[in-house]
């Protein structure tokens, strides 16, 4: 679909699906409502059954882009049989994994080859290559891992866009965002790395921020917005609570607030006054 003139066209990317079925729930809900345009997919996660994956296709098609949301960090598990490093059986927790990279102590092909294989899952169970791939908790920033993770995607879905986080914004509204900004600088040396390999990227994003605190959601949606040129993401985290998301991730509540301010009436006309279109 093309914007109606004047209006940038964003891309609204709810995170998680497959981590649970509340999540799944809701977010094909904003999805029937015209109120999401992309959604990514973790093939790592507890509710990827088939019921899942054809629930999603018949509800996004064709209203909706599907990407795969990487997924290399605890709690959950690699597909591969000798990915390193690990504690216990898991992923490390991102944290451990970022501090890692950073030291250099990690090996891309570790993470080429689960990226492959979960490119390769997606693949499968979609019966074609993701519409773009991304990162839970952002992984694919990290240093050494965005390595193996842009070959893996440079090889398994070439033809895809992978997702950056950072912002097109003057200096001093990126200070305002600690959190943002450490954002902004991994995502300085991924957009190399994706550009160099010949991988197409969003060109700003929006969507972090401190998910333990009760925030006005509708008042940060609208700083999102704010300054996201054309073509920008904003990332989302809705979700319904259930017992299989709780024990699997702190950000709970902050999800049905997320879900129902998109649901709401309040929400297309803040896209009206900003000039955006998920169109």
């Amino acid at each position: 679909m093309s914007a109606a003139a004047g209006l940038r066209r964003i891309w609204l990317c709810a995170d998680d699906y497959g981590i649970s079925p509340g999540v799944n729930r809701a977010i094909r809900d904003l999805i029937e409502r015209g109120r999401l345009n992309a959604t990514s997919v973790m093939m790592v996660g507890p509710a990827i059954a088939r019921s899942e994956i054809e629930a999603l296709q018949a509800t996004a098609s064709p209203r909706c882009a599907i990407g795969l949301h990487v997924t290399l960090s605890a709690p959950f598990r690699p597909l591969t049989m000798h990915f390193r490093p690990l504690d216990g059986d898991m992923f490390m927790p991102f944290p451990k994994l970022l501090r890692a990279g950073v030291l250099r102590r990690l090996d891309r092909e570790f993470f080429r080859n689960e990226v492959k294989a979960q490119l390769a899952a997606f693949a499968e169970a979609f019966g074609r290559a993701p519409d773009f791939v991304d990162g839970h908790q952002h992984v694919q920033l990290f240093p050494q891992v965005r390595d193996g993770f842009v070959d893996a995607v440079g090889e398994g879905a070439p033809n895809a866009w992978v997702r950056q986080g950072g912002r097109d914004l003057p200096l001093r509204q990126r200070l305002a965002s600690p959190k943002a900004m450490v954002l902004d600088v991994l995502s300085a040396q991924f957009r190399r790395r994706a550009g160099s390999a010949g991988l197409g990227f969003n060109p700003g994003f929006a969507g972090a921020y401190d998910f333990t605190r009760a925030a006005d959601f509708g008042a940060l949606m609208r700083q999102f917005l704010e300054g996201l040129p054309d073509g920008g993401l904003v990332m989302c985290h809705p979700g319904f609570v259930d017992d299989v998301l709780a024990g699997l991730d702190p950000m709970t509540d902050v999800r049905e607030r997320e879900h129902a301010y998109l649901a709401g009436d309040a929400f297309p006309r803040l896209l009206a006054d900003s000039g955006a279109t998920l169109g």
